[in-house]
């Protein structure tokens, strides 16, 4: 069965959706295909309750080497761990289709993507957002969607709906969009080159105009396969009687945490956990026959609801701020004077150290051919490490290795920085995040002291960034309650307005416009109106955080600092090239190892010197002198014969040297003599045989030496020269030219 949708940018394309014939033992499959990329997503549910008190749903979007025509790269040829791309579109996915399951609904659920082909012009990764959206609604596992997605660009000032990679290679945005039925959001994630905040506003409202044709075809499918959803066996919920009890026991000192503004993150978690414990007492004395779930749920009940009422009914918030106030915030640059760049952001008490580190532009970040060949994603020279520790948060756990968390608030906080980066910087850029306090908004904390890093390490970045993050309480229509009836939005949450909301919008930008977005909801739908508001919110907060970080540094500094990295071009004559590279790179490779710098090739004369410190520079140009140092060569005259060592007989020639400290030059069997040999023995040379060899300077194309010892057989050649000696050569021109064409 298959049903289609046009979406068209500058000009119609068919977007296909199809099910009922691959995969047909998963709960859902749907394949869905742009031009020639196609995505088959699966979705399996089991039908016995988890153990976990939560929603176990998880999302694996794997990129398949066959779907690119390619074999994978490594030893083994076969796919193995997973990309950064892979998990953050796995991520993508997640945060599109997790707020569409009903609450209580505690089934392990895996959603699988599978690249059937791709074709390199349209990006897999929108239409695997669509896929599992069909595979869930045309499965039997309860979910209230479906939705759809689109990727809006902007190329010369006009909005593009889901443009080909080439059009995205020139478009100044890429703004990913998950609408639900009657216009609503689910998910958004963008980049931006420094939008400006109305035409940002115009691309989402696009967007989700075009993803509701994508939920009608879907919905269409559904009706004509009459799709009925299973009745699990159990939805996890609390008795009303529990919760009413504890609301009775519990909620005016719940209430008395939440309005002593003389709390902290700590002390208010532990405040909150002492009433806890006080009431599952009395909850397992009163109900005995009460599941584990029951007793803390009907606690965490009560207390969002309190919380919630606090700032939908009295407009407080639990730490005395009014809805629209920032946190007090304090910047601090140049922290380490070894650190090429370094700041330190804390606003409240979310606290992060970026540092900043230059490398040679050959430290660049180069992804596997499979993922260039999926994903277009090419080299780059600049990232941004997110570090998330546990003391961060009061908390003992492991250290190494990277979640799935860290790598997404690391990915947001780049995309944020990166429309601000020169594009011709001349080295690779690394900025670390760590985060050492965590009371919510870290991500966007990073963005922050990333970016007084960047100014504090005398890159030019266009401008100051500063991000924040917007939170939403609403309460639902009791008779729709898929509406809103009543909302407030909180600028500059904290981690528990995030834990008990409803939505995490983070918004990153300059003065000017937006660069990067990033929208969790929590519920099955926001409004454009409220998304609307959350961005202008946002908006004014930002400009806001600006001015803060412009009193800490106003502009990036003039010049990067003294031990700062340092980057030259050494011009090498071709006639020196190949003693500076030395037999199979072994100088190049020598000089590297013993200064710590890193050489490359830029032209046929010009070589580029990275050194991390100027004294790392210093010494490899007194390397790079002595290799290169050849008083002896300059002596040598165009047509002059000289006596040569012979340092090793090879089958296609000898080695020779000219002078003791000399880089052996071949000497091939075509100059030895006038008849054809196939090996130097059989004119009986040896190891340290001394030989008479006509010089005719150096190659103009490839720098070598020029060198022949049959040309001495001709009567032209009378004259032998040593270095010790000058004396000129009678020799005509004609026979010079003659002899250098022998050669």
């Amino acid at each position: 069965m298959l049903f289609s949708v046009s979406l068209c940018s500058w000009s119609c394309r068919k977007l296909e959706i199809s099910s009922g014939s691959l995969a047909r033992f998963a709960d859902g499959s749907a394949v869905v295909q742009l031009g020639d990329t196609s995505v088959m997503v699966t979705a399996v549910s089991k039908t016995k309750p988890s153990l976990s008190q939560f929603m176990p749903l998880v999302v694996d979007y794997r990129q398949k080497a066959a779907a690119a025509g390619r074999i994978p790269t490594n030893y083994l040829r076969r796919e193995l761990g997973t990309t950064d791309n892979e998990i953050l579109t796995s991520r993508l996915i997640d945060r599109s289709i997790r707020p569409l399951f009903p609450p209580g609904y505690f089934y392990d659920t895996q959603v699988l993507c599978n690249l059937l082909a791709v074709d390199g012009v349209n990006d897999p990764d929108v239409l695997a957002i669509n896929a599992a959206s069909a595979a869930l609604a045309l499965s039997d596992i309860p979910w209230h969607g479906p939705i759809g997605a689109v990727r809006v660009g902007v190329v010369d000032g006009e909005l593009l709906v889901n443009p080909t990679r080439a059009e995205m290679a020139s478009s100044s945005l890429n703004l990913i969009v998950a609408g639900a039925p009657s216009s609503q959001v689910v998910m958004i994630e963008a980049s931006a080159e420094n939008v400006l905040q109305q035409d940002f506003c115009h691309a989402v409202k696009v967007g989700v105009k075009h993803t509701q044709q994508i939920i009608l075809a879907i919905q269409q499918l559904v009706r004509e396969q009459k799709i009925t959803k299973r009745t699990p066996v159990k939805m996890f919920s609390v008795p009303t009687e529990m919760v009413e009890h504890v609301r009775q026991l519990s909620a005016e000192r719940i209430y008395a945490v939440f309005t002593d503004y003389t709390h902290d993150k700590i002390s208010r978690d532990e405040a909150i956990n002492k009433v806890r414990l006080e009431t599952e007492e009395n909850i397992k004395e009163k109900f005995p026959q009460a599941e584990p779930f029951e007793v803390i749920e009907s606690f965490n009940v009560v207390s969002k609801e309190v919380f919630r009422n606090l700032v939908l009914n009295e407009y407080k918030r639990c730490d005395g701020r009014e809805l629209t106030a920032l946190r007090k915030i304090s910047c601090e640059i140049d922290l380490f004077k070894p650190l090429h760049g370094s700041a330190l952001f804390q606003r409240g008490q979310t606290q992060v150290l970026s540092s900043v580190t230059f490398d040679s532009l050959e430290s660049s970040v180069k992804p596997d051919i499979i993922t260039t060949a999926l994903s277009g994603i090419k080299d780059k020279n600049f990232m941004l490490h997110y570090e998330f520790p546990p003391y961060a948060t009061n908390e003992t756990g492991k250290m190494g290795g990277l979640n799935r968390r860290e790598l997404g608030h690391g990915a947001l906080a780049e995309k944020a920085l990166r429309p601000v980066i020169p594009k011709d910087f001349p080295f690779t850029i690394r900025v670390t995040a760590e985060v050492l306090e965590s009371n919510g908004s870290s991500s966007m904390a990073s963005a922050c002291g990333g970016s007084l890093a960047l100014m504090d390490s005398g890159v030019p970045i266009s401008s100051a960034v500063a991000g924040v993050a917007i939170g939403l309480i609403s309460k639902a229509n009791p008779e729709k309650p898929t509406e809103i009836e009543d909302y407030r939005l909180l600028t500059d949450i904290l981690g528990i307005e995030d834990y008990l909301g409803d939505m995490d919008f983070k918004l990153a930008g300059t003065n000017k416009g937006i660069t990067a977005l990033q929208a969790d909801v929590k519920i099955p739908g926001l409004p454009l109106k409220v998304v609307m508001e959350a961005i202008q919110q946002a908006t004014v907060a930002k400009k806001e955080i600006l001015g803060i970080m412009n009193k800490c540094i106003a502009k990036p500094r003039e010049n990067r600092k003294e031990n700062g990295p340092v980057i030259e071009n050494v011009q090498v004559p071709v006639s020196r090239r190949g003693r500076f590279v030395g037999p199979g790179g072994y100088n190049l490779r020598r000089i590297q190892a013993q200064t710590g710098v890193t050489i490359s090739q830029m032209d046929e004369e010009t070589f580029s010197v990275f050194a991390p410190t100027p004294g790392a520079m210093n010494e490899a140009q007194d390397f790079i002198k002595d290799i290169c140092k050849d008083d002896q060569e300059q002596q040598l005259e165009f047509g002059a014969i000289y006596t040569a060592t012979i340092s090793e007989i090879r089958d296609v020639g000898v080695m020779v040297k000219l002078y003791p400290n000399m880089t052996p030059v071949l000497l091939h069997n075509s100059q030895l003599d006038h008849k054809r040999i196939k090996h130097p023995s059989a004119l009986g040379l040896e190891v340290g045989q001394e030989i008479q060899v006509k010089y005719f300077g150096r190659d103009p194309t490839d720098g070598r030496m020029r060198l022949s010892r049959k040309v001495l057989h001709s009567p032209a050649a009378t004259v032998v020269k040593t270095l010790s000696e000058k004396q000129s050569i009678s020799m005509g021109a004609s026979s010079i030219h003659r002899d250098s064409r022998d050669s």
